[in-house]
């Protein structure tokens, strides 16, 4: 059966505003994706029905909400394919789950002068920072896989960068600027018999792609909520978990013991070694409800729907006098993000006059600063696509770039 974009469209309530008098143009899901009323209704029955503190009491709403909380890991577990449920650890956001195996990885791994981190050219701030600050800490040393003319990870000088010094390896999967798709197939197997570990940045890449954390090869990985149809403040980090247990926690506090003494505490195996404090209970329940609806379309179902629009935006874009594309120019190894500049125009003009139109895009370097630079430009403008993306929407994008166009001359 086709995908039925129309129909999936009746789901999200937010379809039904206009902006600047025109119908919305939402192209921004890499940015944060839109919530079908599904996962709305959820979050608020929980509110109003079921509210409770998780892991805490035995009253029926504590019980209720415990078991809403665990269903919700445990249906993200199956989603991943995660081994076991207490591989998902929740956290606030794809940027703490990487900054939880920033911190826990360099304490349990004593990294130090000597040892090595590699990430790449086309990171996300939250997985380049995170990974500075650590080399700062313990005098280990960064270095980077690069970025090739047409936007695609330069593995050329794979054995170089990943060797016997190289403790950690973490990689963006799926580039939230240029939209590629990084195949880690031969950078996992490098880290592997280099004795590395490899975490990958999963925040566009588990909205979008069947994916299996199996199959991967990672060691880690990280991923966000809200760019999944679900809400803010929840995210995940996924881990085999032989390698969490072996981990120390990131933040103290209650529900993450296992005894505390005045003499010192030990720690609660995972998950809840990682989960101090009340967590986003109802945030955890609204993703779970999303990982629901999305299970229902068909993962695959969704990557070809988006597959058929990004081609379709590709060859609109190019159609445009004066537009540049950044990163592949075709949609084999790439995503629904297409970034690109408008000759002799800035993109935070192109961002306003698109936005006059109804058409939402994000203007900017879109944290992830190296890659402008990797292309010599000071921002991009950049229109993300989903599973409610049509083509009547692109042929709204391509229209506003004409006018663009007429206003700058």
């Amino acid at each position: 059966m086709s995908f039925d974009v129309e129909r999936v469209r009746k789901d999200f309530p937010i379809f039904e505003r206009e902006v600047n008098g025109h119908p919305l143009v939402y192209l921004d899901s890499a940015n944060t994706s839109q919530k079908p009323v599904q996962v709305l209704d959820v979050m608020r029955a929980h509110q109003e029905r079921y509210n409770g503190n998780v892991s805490r009491s035995v009253h029926t709403l504590g019980t209720e909400s415990t078991e809403a909380y665990e269903g919700a890991r445990a249906r993200i577990a199956t989603f991943i394919g995660a081994a076991s449920p207490d591989e998902v650890v929740f956290t606030k956001n794809s940027t703490e789950a990487i900054n939880l195996a920033a911190h826990s990885l360099g304490q349990m791994l004593r990294l130090g002068p000597g040892d090595e981190v590699v990430i790449s050219e086309m990171e996300h701030h939250s997985n380049l920072v995170p990974w500075q600050l650590l080399c700062e800490r313990t005098g280990a040393t960064l270095r980077w896989f690069g970025i090739s003319d047409d936007g695609r990870l330069d593995e050329s000088n794979l054995d170089e960068l990943v060797t016997e010094r190289t403790k950690i390896v973490s990689l963006v999967h799926m580039s939230n600027v240029l939209g590629t798709v990084n195949d880690v197939t031969r950078i996992a197997a490098r880290a592997r018999s280099a004795g590395a570990l490899l975490m990958l940045d999963c925040s566009q890449s588990v909205p979008h792609l069947p994916l299996d954390v199996q199959a991967l090869g990672a060691d880690l990985i990280a991923f966000t909520g809200h760019k999944m149809l679900g809400p803010t403040g929840i995210g995940v980090l996924w881990g085999r978990l032989d390698l969490l247990a072996q981990m120390p926690p990131f933040l103290a506090g209650g529900s993450m013991i296992e005894t505390v003494t005045m003499a010192g505490t030990t720690f609660a195996p995972p998950p809840a070694r990682f989960e101090a404090g009340t967590p986003p209970i109802t945030e955890a329940i609204g993703l779970g409800a999303a990982v629901d609806y999305l299970t229902g379309l068909g993962m695959a179902a969704i990557h070809e729907h988006e597959q058929t629009i990004t081609r379709y935006a590709l060859d609109a874009l190019s159609s445009v006098p004066g537009v540049r594309i950044f990163g592949p120019a075709t949609i084999e190894g790439r995503g629904g993000t297409v970034s690109f500049g408008v000759d002799g125009v800035h993109p935070h003009d192109v961002g306003q006059i698109l936005d006059a139109l109804g058409v939402e895009v994000r203007v900017g370097h879109h944290c992830a600063r190296p890659v402008c630079s990797r292309f010599s430009v000071p921002a991009m403008t950049r229109a993300s696509f989903y599973l409610y993306t049509t083509t009547a929407e692109i042929d709204a994008l391509a229209r506003g770039l004409d006018q663009v166009r007429k206003v700058f001359g």
